[in-house]
């Protein structure tokens, strides 16, 4: 952006940060509810209602989408007209199957349920922006009569199993968006820290079913049967063994398998045995030579073992490619909130998935890593049933959100510490 139009940008930090600040305690209320009363994919009707009416109690226009699943909240900050970008700025809100091991007061009371991947914070972060931005506006007093933003919140479902970003682009959540941006807390990453990668930031990932099916009988008299335990075992090994020695070992491919279930008793070898697993990648070309190979593979064993066996890839999510002008948005943002020191280059990509990616096939975006581990603190990995957040972390994704969205929507030239725009 211009020495100018950087000035101006400057005028708008003080009154952002004045008003993150005054609601630091109320976004980490937030965050508790929300963590205390998590829902997993495809179940967050009650987790939306909240957000709905904390976005209407803000004076903001807010709807619930499908089913029930999902917000939509528009808003115009600054001043604008119909050639004033609109950003979408967008969190997940759902939560996983799993147990939470914490001892907080704040730990899910739901059992064998936990917000495990910080979409609690996500969502707070995004409600924060949301609730800052309506609150400047109210007061009345913003820095430039020529800066502003139309905003779009996207409070998001079932991210866990790649289907909410589809859900919303079909709802039209991005046909009238010019740029979406996002964040993503890492516990690898110590607080006051964020991760910047320019270009492919997540694998490509695609679930696989097989369905090995035989013909069961007697635990004694396997010459009876076409054992379909026996074909799974060897085609799992055959997959892991023979799968990474069919492309280049500089080029990242991870398959794993996650769930094989068949079989009710010892004594009784079954019909039906279903695995499932996850293939990622990050090159297009190598995807599709390790669909081939998936599939050489499975004819053999079947072929080998007399069952017959159904493959198939039931979802598949593209990797991130994060926009470069919209990454040096987020960079120039986080710089402005956390500092130089704060820019910790991403040097390669995530062997991990994110649905993402399902609006990035519509407009530019982009999503950085943002630092949630307390200093000096290894915290627990995502995913993990004692997963946490160094609190904190709150206000400052909330920054980096609102200024963010204003560089985007206003920027010219080059962002200062940033790529061109």
């Amino acid at each position: 952006m211009s020495v100018e139009g950087a000035t101006r940008m400057a005028s708008w930090e003080a009154p952002i940060d004045r008003q993150v600040g005054a609601l630091e305690k109320e976004l980490i209320a937030v965050r508790r509810h929300l963590h205390m009363y998590p829902e997993p994919s495809g179940h967050e009707q009650e987790t939306s209602r909240y957000l709905r009416d904390r976005l209407e109690a803000a004076g903001i226009e807010a709807r619930l989408l499908r089913d029930g699943l999902g917000v939509i909240g528009d808003y115009d900050l600054g001043c604008v007209n119909d050639a004033t970008p609109r950003i979408a700025l967008r969190a997940d809100i759902d939560a996983l199957r799993i147990q939470d091991a914490k001892q907080s007061a704040y730990a899910s009371k739901r059992p064998g349920l936990c917000h495990a991947c910080g979409h609690d914070a996500h969502a707070t972060m995004l409600l924060g922006a949301a609730m800052a931005a309506s609150e400047m506006q109210r007061e009345g007093n913003l820095p430039d009569d020529e800066f502003g933003v139309r905003l779009r919140f996207l409070f998001q479902p079932a991210e866990e199993e790649s289907l909410g970003a589809r859900w919303l682009v079909e709802q039209g959540a991005v046909d009238d968006v010019d740029a979406i941006l996002a964040q993503h807390v890492d516990p690898e990453r110590t607080l006051g820290t964020v991760g910047i990668r320019y270009g492919v930031l997540t694998a490509n990932c695609d679930e696989v079913e097989m369905i090995v099916e035989g013909s069961g009988g007697h635990a004694a008299r396997p010459h009876h049967t076409r054992d379909p335990i026996s074909a799974a075992a060897h085609l799992v090994s055959s997959l892991y063994q023979f799968l990474p020695r069919s492309v280049d070992a500089r080029d990242p491919v991870v398959f794993t398998v996650g769930k094989i279930v068949g079989g009710t008793l010892s004594n009784v070898i079954p019909d039906r045995v279903e695995i499932r697993g996850s293939l990622r990648t990050l090159q297009a070309e190598t995807r599709t030579l390790v669909h081939d190979r998936i599939e050489e593979i499975v004819h053999g064993v079947k072929e080998a073992s007399g069952t017959t066996i159904h493959l198939r890839f039931p979802t598949s999510i593209d990797g991130v490619n994060n926009d470069r002008r919209c990454t040096a948005a987020l960079e120039a943002a986080s710089r402005e909130v956390l500092g130089d020191e704060a820019i910790q280059p991403v040097d390669l990509p995530s062997m991990g998935a994110e649905d993402f990616a399902a609006y990035l096939a519509r407009v530019p975006g982009a999503m950085l890593r943002l630092g949630c581990a307390p200093p000096g603190f290894v915290a627990p990995f995502l995913h993990a049933p004692d997963f946490d957040v160094d609190e904190r972390v709150l206000a400052i994704g909330t920054r980096i959100l609102l200024r963010s969205a204003l560089l985007l929507a206003n920027g010219s030239g080059t962002f200062s510490g940033g790529a061109g725009i």
